[in-house]
């Protein structure tokens, strides 16, 4: 009796096992990081659109497409806040697409899509977000129906490993999250484009360089983001223009005072002198159209000046010089 008491007392005095709490948890789908990133990503995709910011890959060429998408957010009534040029790297693309989606609603890049070996912004996105490339097949089947083949490749074959083909399958293999669902993470805005816009991370939105493309997408990029505007009526910014004969520092006072009283009514006030000329330029920008109307007529007269619809309306011609 007292042995097996004994033998029961030393069971119950030996150490237990340490279990991890892990080790009894319900398998998980996803990584907690990575559940984490779809609901971030998720949550940016579908947020109101307030503010913007414009990312240019490549400075071989003249810009064009910062100043359209400036208009373009204009019009709608998104705050561009944000507009920046850098080299085809690595490092300064990733840098700076991590930077914009953490800080700025919808974002749109330009350029570094192409299918030469400099064209590297799908894959610094991609790496700037801990994604893989994955060839896009909606995107493969519409490349092969729309694009022409160049008249120097006669004997191009879609059936056929070449370089010409891996290069072409370069453009449509994106920065592609398999745990969010595919169809946003790449839209096509133009039914006559085999060209897509990737969208990475929720909000940052890749377009190409080519200023005739960038502006078809960007402006088929509307339909998709309007019901997220937080005007989604699309009334956008309204800009008023006063000409004025007088200085910048002889209105400044004044200035002064007025936007200090507009700025509660989202009113901002403006003045831009014109080198050369003889007027210079006073704005009132707002999305309150009839506000900003109906105290357009007292400024232009406490600047001396009218209200005008294009900058240089009222100048005078210039007269030919005389022999």
């Amino acid at each position: 009796m007292n042995l097996r008491l004994s033998l029961v007392a030393r069971h119950l005095t030996r150490p237990r096992p340490t279990i991890s709490p892990s080790a009894c948890a319900v398998p998980r789908r996803f990584p907690i990081a990575a559940m984490a990133s779809v609901n971030a990503a998720d949550e940016r995709s579908s947020r109101k659109i307030r503010t913007a910011a414009c990312l240019i890959i490549g400075d071989e060429t003249k810009d064009t497409n910062s100043n359209y998408m400036a208009k373009w957010c204009f019009d709608l009534g998104i705050n561009l806040r944000r507009v920046e040029v850098i080299e085809d790297d690595e490092s300064e693309i990733i840098e700076a697409a991590r930077r914009m989606s953490d800080r700025y609603d919808f974002v749109v890049t330009s350029g570094g899509i192409g299918p030469t070996h400099d064209d590297i912004t799908y894959s610094s996105i991609a790496k700037a977000f801990g994604l893989p490339l994955v060839l896009h097949e909606e995107a493969y089947a519409l490349m092969k129906k729309i694009s022409k083949p160049h008249p120097g490749q006669s004997d191009f074959s879609w059936d056929a490993d070449s370089p010409a083909r891996r290069a072409k399958l370069r453009m449509i293999e994106l920065p592609t999250d398999a745990n969010r669902d595919l169809s946003k993470q790449a839209i096509f805005p133009c039914e006559e484009l085999w060209v897509p816009v990737a969208v990475v991370n929720g909000n940052v939105h890749i377009l190409p360089g080519v200023p005739r493309l960038f502006e078809r997408l960007l402006d088929g990029i509307k339909p998709y983001i309007v019901g997220r505007l937080v005007d989604p009526e699309g009334k956008g910014t309204v800009r008023v223009l006063i000409s004025t004969p007088l200085p910048e520092s002889e209105v400044a006072p004044y200035l002064t005072e007025l936007a200090a009283v507009v700025e509660p009514k989202g009113v901002k006030v403006g003045s831009y002198p014109r080198w050369g000329k003889k007027t210079n330029t006073v704005t009132l920008v707002g999305k309150d159209k009839e506000f900003i109307e109906s105290i357009s007529a007292e400024v232009a007269q406490r600047v001396k000046g009218n209200v005008v619809k294009a900058e240089g309306e009222d100048d005078e011609p210039e007269q030919p010089e005389k022999n």
